[in-house]
């Protein structure tokens, strides 16, 4: 595809591929439990998060939590911890269900009904990059009113179809300079 940057940060920019800070920015909007896994608060609250319906059980289990019931009823009580290992898959499945149950509310607020959302663009950081090498590279907003394959790739944990929908159903919009903006050092948006 024509404008992809081969050899990003070659001279000394700074910055992070644009569908990168757009999953970052939908993750806050997802409101994950916020105390770290490893302390007994956070446990618990992923735990219950993932075993409070049967619905949610069978989408842990779907998601990599693997262990038995028995197991399960014998960490929310506290007689037992988990591995690192299957702390790895608790938080890994909780992220996954967490994004599946909020990936139909973000993209009805997304959207809003065809009218989008407004987003603005930060540039690069060029302020290692030597004088003569530097882009002309300007703050940007555009209105996204197609979050659809985004919030989909998003839900999925896609970075490859986000990737690819960030460019083609957003970037792409902001005409000609589209490939400048496939780095970026902050995308923003309120939803």
């Amino acid at each position: 595809m024509p404008e992809r940057n081969l050899e990003f940060g070659k001279y000394g920019a700074q910055g992070l591929k644009g569908h990168e800070a757009v999953a970052r920015r939908l993750d806050a909007l997802a409101g994950f439990v916020a105390t770290p896994i490893t302390q007994r608060r956070g446990l618990l609250a992923r735990l219950h998060y993932l075993t409070r319906t049967e619905h949610a059980r069978l989408a842990a289990r779907a998601a990599g939590l693997t262990v038995t019931d028995r197991t399960l009823k014998a960490w929310l009580a506290g007689r037992r911890s988990p591995s690192r290992r299957n702390l790895e898959n608790i938080e890994a499945a909780y992220r996954s269900v967490r994004r599946h149950n909020v990936a139909r509310y973000l993209l009805a607020r997304l959207n809003r009904e065809g009218r989008g959302t407004r987003v603005e663009f930060h540039p690069v950081n060029q302020s290692q990059v030597d004088r003569p090498r530097q882009r002309v590279v300007e703050y940007r907003t555009l209105n996204v009113r197609h979050w659809d394959r985004i919030v989909d790739a998003w839900a999925r944990d896609d970075a490859a179809a986000m990737d690819e929908a960030w460019v083609n159903d957003a970037t792409v919009d902001l005409g000609s300079e589209w490939g400048q903006y496939e780095y970026v050092t902050n995308i923003g948006f309120a939803a």
